[in-house]
């Protein structure tokens, strides 16, 4: 019902409101949201030991497995991420298309988590959600940093302003009032030195020097934590950091080594972040959320070896222009072929996305396939034995969002499995 209510006065005041005035008043009303929602739910964070996950990449995978730890380790968590919502052992998929949902909800979500007697919550805290005060009144007792790369720059109008944005959860730790407060940043990040600057006495740092001996392989990985070998079903570097942020707060809150090799032995992936879908076929197929032009150069080198059929969207229509052609470049640097498709336009015409990407392709390998379950059909054609078709974009995105708010139901795994056993049946 408050909920209703809010949606109903944000569309009056952004009816009736000049824009210039609205953004004015911006603070004011986000800052309020998030004071009245913390106080109609009782102020749960107090209540519970809070660990905030931020940075550009990682951060669903992270929390996955550092929640994973923590249940090993026989305690009760609750996790907010871009995949899911979980409270013990009831989890509802996240289909909101929001990272960081709004106040109401978090809070909501906090108090749950209290009255469940859960001992952690683990959330997802983006620069967005930051820009809204969607963190304000969550008193957090611990912050992971895993890395800062260009995003959301349309949106906060300089990287600088992103950067802030993500510093500004850290300053909410500083400024918390738990006893207990800790950071954990990953070392080997330029940016990392600005969020060990905050002003509280205990700061941890990871670096991939700390998983040496290591090795990827073309399914999972090697390494070692605390001198303790440890084998893992994660593909990527980039798996590395996750791993290791996740390790290194779990040994912060009291979890030994066995349990954390343990964890990590068995934890299977997460939906949609290097997804591999096998139907009995003789190639390699990856569906990944890769969606930065750091994170899919990350992706493609992961299967350096192999030939690669890339499905490329772009960002979602109306943001983050900049990065379409050099989304395409990197492409074209690592992969075999291209098919270009649809994947967020929005208000936005999808074939000018695409065309955007395009620019960044100077050699005749892409092809224009702008119906998404078409495209991955093609790609799954084209492959042939030890082949990597590469789906990037949506992960586990439930839907396709189209002009004026229409959503069409998606699932790129479901849609590759669909089309792989198709093809079975043909062959």
């Amino acid at each position: 019902m408050i909920g209703e209510h809010r949606d109903r006065l944000l569309r009056f005041i952004k009816k009736h409101i000049p824009e210039n005035i609205f953004n004015k008043l911006a603070p004011a009303y986000h800052y309020s949201l998030a004071f009245l929602a913390a106080l109609v739910y009782r102020f749960p964070s107090r209540k519970i030991f809070i660990i905030g996950v931020t940075g550009t990449k990682g951060k669903t995978t992270v929390i996955e497995l550092l929640g994973a730890m923590l249940e090993e380790a026989g305690h009760k968590v609750a996790l907010s991420n871009t995949l899911r919502f979980k409270i013990g052992n009831e989890s509802q998929r996240n289909i909101f298309k929001m990272t960081m949902p709004g106040r109401f909800f978090l809070q909501r979500f906090l108090r749950k988590a209290v009255e469940e007697k859960c001992n952690y919550a683990i959330l997802e805290m983006t620069s967005e959600g930051a820009k809204q005060f969607r963190h304000r009144f969550i008193s957090l007792n611990a912050l992971i940093f895993t890395n800062l790369a260009p995003e959301h720059i349309e949106s906060h109008g300089s990287y600088e302003k992103y950067r802030e944005a993500k510093l500004s959860i850290a300053k909410k730790l500083q400024h918390s009032s738990k006893k207990r407060k800790f950071i954990v940043v990953n070392a080997d990040d330029k940016e990392a030195g600005k969020f060990l600057d905050i002003s509280i006495k205990e700061k941890y740092r990871y670096a991939l020097q700390d998983a040496e001996p290591h090795k990827l392989k073309k399914e999972g990985l090697s390494m070692t934590l605390h001198d303790t070998p440890i084998q893992s079903h994660l593909s990527g570097l980039f798996n590395i950091y996750n791993i290791l942020a996740a390790a290194t707060c779990a040994k912060q809150l009291g979890i030994g080594t066995e349990t954390i090799k343990q964890t990590i032995e068995t934890f299977k992936g997460i939906p949609g972040r290097m997804e591999y879908i096998d139907e009995g076929q003789n190639f390699t197929v990856v569906v990944d959320y890769a969606h930065t032009p750091d994170s899919l150069e990350k992706v493609y080198d992961t299967f350096h070896r192999a030939k690669k059929i890339c499905v490329l969207g772009a960002t979602g229509g109306g943001r983050d222009k900049w990065k379409r052609k050099e989304m395409g470049s990197i492409a074209e640097k690592f992969c075999s072929t291209i098919i270009l498709t649809d994947e967020d336009p929005y208000d936005e015409n999808p074939l000018e996305i695409v065309h955007n990407v395009q620019e960044g392709i100077t050699r005749p390998i892409s092809r224009i396939i702008i119906d998404r379950r078409e495209a991955i059909k093609t790609a799954l054609k084209r492959a042939e034995i030890g082949d990597a078709v590469l789906i990037t974009g949506k992960g586990t995105d439930p839907y396709i969002m189209g002009p004026a708010g229409t959503k069409i139901p998606w699932s790129d795994a479901e849609v590759a499995r669909e089309e792989l056993k198709k093809l079975k049946t043909q062959s």
